[in-house]
């Protein structure tokens, strides 16, 4: 990738304008930082007024400004530059180098000094340095703006996922605190089951995003044990046998195991938790879900298959996004955070591994997770290392 920078040469000596432009005419920088090569475009004037003018046309990125012009001085255009918020670098060219000189430049915005006269390497050396710091800066705001993008969108998204279930608790309370509904115990009984059940759904989701937060900030600890996965994949399965007995889904693990790995049992509980549970929550009534778990060669394959309500390719395409859920009129009634298959990719990603999907509408979905746990990911490494120790 090529960028492209335009610098403004303001002096008003003719053979310095063009020696400048002859040094600069096809000189270019590879910035490995940035990631691709940096040209430059120049254009020169011989006065502060004429630079201010075409600043206001053209707004060049770099402005080589000499200190001593006829009329506007080389800090008179600093000063006009600095109340106008350009952003524009500037490398102060001068003769009469000074203390106070480069004080009050640098006061004024000047980013750099080139003292004439100076060398063809000389004046490629700062321009290279300016352009740098130049794309750099750019480079760095553009990300924080990103960052406050992404933290608004993940904010924005949050407070609509909680609006609802917060809503419909204090329209149950509500009925309760009035008694609008009569004198049937029934009816208000049926009010506190389904603010637990709202409760309980938000709670879900303030926890998967306290999970998902620590996975991506490295610092959820890890403790790495010797264990055996289907033992993990069993005691996921006892966990939701109510909600699959309430449904009258068989949930079976097919593996006689044991499957052994060097893992954190948190990180495999979240797998297996999230995958039995999405397997059970958006299955047909009395349907099945099978756990399958692998191992083999240093690689150890977990596949959860249910005879649910299925998905096409479109809406497959939307997983493992975080707040991802698919909406239709099957689901639209099945309470989720929309974190949970987020969550199974990051933590397969911490062993090497991925998560894929194999789905058909009206049939079901299969979800298969591969692990390396020889190829921990850096920062599951790093969490589970020993401290080091003190030094002596």
């Amino acid at each position: 990738m090529t960028e492209q920078l335009r610098i403004l040469v303001v002096d008003d000596e003719p053979g310095m304008r063009t020696g400048i432009e002859r040094t600069l005419r096809r000189f270019s920088v590879t910035l490995p930082d940035i990631e691709g090569e940096v040209a430059f475009e120049l254009q020169a004037v011989d006065s502060g007024e004429a630079a201010l003018a075409q600043i206001e046309a053209s707004g060049p990125d770099i402005l080589l400004l000499d200190h001593k012009l006829p009329g506007m001085s080389g800090l008179d255009v600093l000063h006009e530059l600095a109340e106008s918020k350009r952003d524009i670098l500037t490398i102060m060219i001068t003769a009469y180098a000074s203390l106070d000189t480069a004080i009050t430049a640098t006061r004024r915005g000047a980013y750099d000094f080139l003292a004439k006269p100076f060398t063809p390497e000389e004046l490629k050396a700062a321009v290279r340095k300016a352009a740098k710091h130049l794309l750099l800066q750019r480079q760095a705001r553009r990300l924080a703006e990103e960052k406050r993008q992404v933290r608004f969108q993940f904010i924005s998204v949050l407070g609509h996922e909680l609006k609802a279930p917060l809503a419909a608790v204090e329209g149950y309370l509500n009925i309760l605190r009035d008694r609008s509904v009569g004198d049937n115990p029934a009816v208000y009984q049926q009010a506190v089951e389904r603010s637990l059940v709202r409760l309980q759904g938000m709670r879900k989701l303030i926890l998967d995003l306290l999970d998902l937060t620590r996975i991506e900030s490295g610092n959820r600890r890890r403790d790495l044990a010797n264990l055996d996965v289907c033992e993990v994949a069993k005691n996921a399965i006892e966990t939701l046998i109510p909600e699959a007995t309430a449904k009258r889904v068989a949930v079976e693990l097919a593996t006689p195991g044991p499957v052994p790995m060097r893992a954190d049992r948190g990180d495999l509980e979240m797998i297996l938790n999230n995958l039995v549970s999405n397997a059970v929550k958006y299955n047909r009534e009395g349907g099945q879900v099978r756990v399958t778990v692998e191992g083999q060669d240093e690689t150890v394959r977990i596949a959860v298959a249910d005879t649910g309500i299925g998905m096409s390719a479109q809406e497959a395409a939307q997983l493992f996004r975080e707040f991802s859920r698919i909406k239709n009129p099957q689901t639209r009634s099945i309470l989720g955070s929309g974190l949970g298959l987020s969550i199974v990719k990051k933590v397969a990603a911490l062993y090497g591994g991925d998560v894929q999907v194999q789905s058909e509408p009206g049939v079901g979905s299969t979800f298969r997770v591969t692990l390396h746990p020889a190829e921990l990911g850096g920062e599951a490494a790093r969490a589970a290392a020993p401290p080091a120790p003190p030094a002596s």
